[in-house]
C-alpha cells in the first residue's frame, strides 16, 4: 500500500458528528453569519458548505451539486484526501462580472451566489484565517466550434471578423459555470408557498437526505444536489448590463439527445445553434450575445421519463399527435413540465441585464418569467421553419397551440386539446 492511499477507516474519523441540530463550534474560528442580499460581501458573508471543519458550515448541503456524490466516492476509494483544500492560485475570472445593483436586492437573486466567482478576492482574509470557502461560479474564455456556424460561413450568412468569429469558424466566447445556491425564504416566495412547506417537500422528496431542512431553520441557504448553468457570452461581457447595447439572448434548457446527438424528435439543437448564429451576428454588429444553458433534462423530468414519454407518444392509438402531446407526458410523469422558470431570471440579474432586445425563444413561460422579473424584452425571434425537423412538427404545433409565441397561424386542430391540457383559455 502506498503512502498516498490508505483504508477508509484510516482516512476518516470513526466518530460521526450529526449536523441536524445547532451545536457549539469546535476550534478557534466561529461560524460566520450569512445575511442574504446585503450589498457588501463582507456583511453578506461567505457561503461555506463542503468543509473539513463541520462547525464552520453556514448552509445546508454541499458544493458541486450532484457531483458531491462522486467526491464522496473518491474519498471512500482513497483517491481523494478528505482534508484537501483547493489551491485557488491563478483561478480568478478572466472577465469581471458586476457587482450590479441587483446583487443587493434580496428578492432579485435567490438561486445563486452573486459573489460566488470572487471569493478569493473578497473573502481573502477569511481564507487566510483558515475558513474553507469555495467558489460557486467560474469565469473563463473559450472557443466553441459548431458545424452549423461553419455552414453559416460557407453560405455567407456569417463572415469571420477575427474578434467574435475566427477564420476557422470558431466563435470566441466568455464562458461561465454556475452552481445553484438557494436562499430558501426567497425561493419559497417565488413559488408562492411557505418556507416550511418548501423545506418539508425538499426533505421528503430527497429521501430525508438533508435533515437540516426541517431541523435547522437558522440555516436559510441550501446547496441543492442538482445541475447548474453554463453561460456563453459573445462580445464584451460588460455590455450585458448596458440597455443601450443590443442584446441577443436565448435561455435554453438542456436536451442531451438533441443538443449533443442530434435527435430529430424535437427542435432543441436547431434552435440552440440558430440562437448561437444570431448571437454571433449581433455581437459582430456591435451588440452582445448570450446563451444561458440550464441543466433541466427532459423538462426537468429526467431522461428516463423523457424516453418513456417518447414511446407512449409513438405507440398510442393514431400515433403521435399534437393534441395529445402534453397528455402523454402527464400520464407518465404526473405533470407536464417541471422546469418552472421562476428561478431562471436570476442569472440575468446577476449579469446586470435590464433589457433583452432580441429574445431567441418562443416559450411563453420563459418570456413571462423574464418580463415578470422586471427585465424588458423587445423582439421575440422564432425558429425558422426550415430548421424544424419533420419528426418535431408535432411538438411545435402543440406548443404553439398551448401559448408559444408565433408570428404565424396557430394550428387549429391542436389548439383546443392542447390549451385544455395546459389549463389555458382558448
Amino acid at each position: 500500500m502506498t503512502d498516498d492511499v490508505a483504508p477508509a477507516s484510516a482516512r476518516t474519523s470513526r466518530h460521526i458528528r450529526l449536523t441536524s441540530h445547532p451545536h457549539v463550534t469546535h476550534g478557534a474560528l466561529p461560524r460566520l453569519p450569512l445575511t442574504w442580499g446585503a450589498p457588501d460581501p463582507l456583511v453578506r458573508g461567505p457561503v461555506i458548505g463542503t468543509t473539513t471543519q463541520r462547525g464552520h458550515r453556514n448552509v445546508i448541503g454541499t458544493h458541486a451539486g450532484s457531483y458531491g456524490i462522486y467526491r464522496a466516492l473518491a474519498v471512500a476509494a482513497g483517491q481523494l484526501k478528505r482534508e484537501h483544500r483547493a489551491d485557488l492560485t491563478d483561478t480568478a475570472p478572466t472577465h469581471d462580472v458586476g457587482p450590479h445593483p441587483q446583487w443587493g436586492e434580496p428578492a432579485c437573486i435567490v438561486s445563486l451566489d452573486p459573489w460566488g466567482a470572487s471569493i478569493a478576492r473578497v473573502y481573502s482574509d477569511y481564507l487566510a484565517a483558515g475558513y474553507d470557502i469555495r467558489p460557486t461560479i467560474a469565469v473563463t474564455q473559450a472557443h466553441i466550434d459548431l458545424p452549423e456556424i461553419k455552414q453559416a460561413v460557407v453560405f455567407g450568412r456569417l463572415k469571420a471578423d477575427g474578434r467574435v468569429l475566427l477564420d476557422n469558424g470558431s466563435a470566441v466566447v466568455t464562458k461561465v459555470a454556475l452552481e445553484p445556491v438557494w436562499w430558501l425564504p426567497g425561493v419559497a416566495q417565488r413559488f408562492g408557498c411557505s418556507e416550511s412547506d418548501l423545506r418539508r417537500a425538499l426533505f421528503e422528496e430527497t429521501g430525508g437526505m438533508y435533515p437540516e431542512l426541517v431541523t435547522r431553520s437558522d440555516l436559510e441557504v441550501f446547496l441543492p444536489p442538482i445541475g447548474g448553468q453554463t453561460l456563453y457570452i459573445f462580445g464584451n461581457a460588460r455590455d450585458l448590463s448596458n440597455p443601450e447595447v443590443t442584446l441577443t439572448a436565448r435561455v435554453h434548457d438542456e436536451c442531451n439527445g438533441s443538443d449533443v446527438f442530434g435527435s430529430d424528435i424535437c427542435t432543441c439543437r436547431p434552435y440552440l445553434t440558430h440562437a448561437i448564429e444570431e448571437c454571433v451576428r449581433g455581437a459582430q454588429a456591435g451588440g452582445v450575445g448570450l446563451v444561458s444553458y440550464s441543466r433541466k433534462e427532459g423538462r426537468a423530468l429526467g431522461e428516463v421519463t423523457k424516453f418513456l414519454v417518447y414511446n407512449a407518444r409513438k405507440r398510442q392509438v393514431g400515433g403521435d399527435s399534437a393534441d395529445k402531446y402534453f397528455l402523454r407526458t402527464e400520464c407518465v410523469a404526473g405533470v407536464q413540465d417541471m422546469r418552472f422558470q421562476e428561478l431562471m431570471p436570476d442569472v440575468l440579474h446577476w449579469l446586470g441585464v435590464r433589457k433583452i432586445h432580441r429574445l431567441v425563444s418562443m416559450s411563453n413561460d420563459k418570456y413571462d418569467a423574464i418580463v415578470g422579473s422586471g427585465i424588458e424584452v423587445g423582439e421575440r425571434v422564432r425558429i425558422p421553419e426550415a430548421l424544424i425537423p419533420a419528426d418535431a412538427r408535432v411538438e411545435m404545433e402543440a406548443k404553439m397551440a398551448a401559448g408559444y409565441f408565433t408570428d404565424g397561424a396557430v394550428p387549429d386542430d391542436a389548439a383546443l386539446a392542447a390549451t385544455k391540457g395546459r389549463g389555458l383559455k382558448t
